[in-house]
């Protein structure tokens, strides 16, 4: 999907399946968290972007590996055993108690259980997922469009991600945050950070994390966003609305922001998007005092299959591309 194709996605009109939607996806997440090992960051426990919607990728199972992947194409949660066929679970106005039960019976039928703490995470007054009658939305034409912003938004964070040659996650969407993100490091060790376990890990080392979130009570609308952590001193200041029109600093989130309707309804959203990330993450790597010559590809090596040599400048052979 291309970016100028964007659907609108007013949050006030699908509030309630995207509450819905979070604690599903939970769920999901959590049966990969029980299943696979820990990763840094939690990064093991991330979904991709796919054909259809978003997926775990294959998960190891003792003998055998699963894949589960909410489809809303089909809609359906699809949990498919390298050992034999799917099993699928629909995806319909249900209560996340009818939808956490469903999905354990279609675990076990594909020979892969997983034991799990039902306290859904990140969010206000959580209620075990096995007793939560309350959320029971699921809107298909929202939860398409969801998926279509996701699959948009993806390859121009992969472009952008194209750019640095230090550490760097993958473009992988946060079931717990639920937002689409990607982070780079400055390979530098970041003072202890004061929050939770989670946030203990993630921000173990320096980093500059640009992403897209749907918008909850603290930000009633879809949005794109920048931080640093730790954040250096200057960077709630930088000339970043300069260059990159309707971006500003958000005091209480601690970061940059920029209205997805922005992105949406500009001339070129992916060139706005590019500016959005590349000038953040300047202002942030700049302030921060990161080694930057050593972090980021140089221009002409950007974007491209073909790369320049840094000591000759000469084109490089088929073979010194791969």
């Amino acid at each position: 999907m291309l970016m100028q194709e964007l659907p609108p996605l007013p949050l006030a009109e699908w509030r309630d399946t995207l509450e819905t939607l979070h604690r599903w996806m939970q769920i999901v997440g959590k049966v990969k968290l029980a299943l696979t090992p820990p990763i840094n960051h939690f990064w093991n426990v991330t979904f991709d972007v796919s054909a259809h919607g978003l997926s775990t990728g294959a998960i190891p199972v003792d003998d055998h590996s699963i894949e589960m992947e909410f489809d809303f194409v089909e809609d359906i949660l699809r949990i498919r055993p390298t050992t034999g066929p799917a099993h699928v679970v629909a995806l319909r106005p249900r209560s996340v108690a009818d939808f956490y039960t469903a999905t354990m019976q279609a675990l076990h039928g594909a020979n892969a259980s997983a034991k799990i703490w039902t306290t859904p995470v990140e969010i206000a007054d959580p209620i075990p997922f096995e007793q939560d009658g309350a959320h029971s939305s699921y809107d298909r034409e929202y939860a398409m469009r969801f998926w279509r912003v996701l699959s948009a938004i993806e390859p121009v964070l992969e472009k952008f991600r194209s750019g640095f040659i230090g550490k760097c996650s993958p473009v992988q969407f946060f079931w717990g945050s639920f937002d689409l993100a990607l982070t780079r490091f400055s390979g530098r060790r970041a003072p202890p950070f004061q929050g939770s376990s989670i946030d203990l890990e993630a921000y173990s080392h320096e980093v500059s994390s640009v992403g897209w979130w749907p918008g909850d009570e603290r930000l009633e609308r879809p949005s794109f966003y920048s931080y640093a952590a730790p954040e250096p001193a200057g960077f709630a200041d930088a000339m970043i609305g300069d260059d990159v029109p309707g971006a500003y600093y958000h005091p209480k989130l601690k970061g940059w922001y920029l209205d997805y309707d922005t992105v949406r309804l500009a001339d070129d959203p992916e060139q706005l998007l590019l500016d959005f990330c590349e000038t953040t993450y300047q202002a942030a790597a700049e302030l921060g005092g990161w080694p930057r010559h050593d972090l980021e590809r140089l221009p002409e090596e950007r974007h491209g299959h073909v790369y320049a040599s840094r000591s000759e400048g000469q084109q490089a052979s088929p073979d010194d591309r791969l």
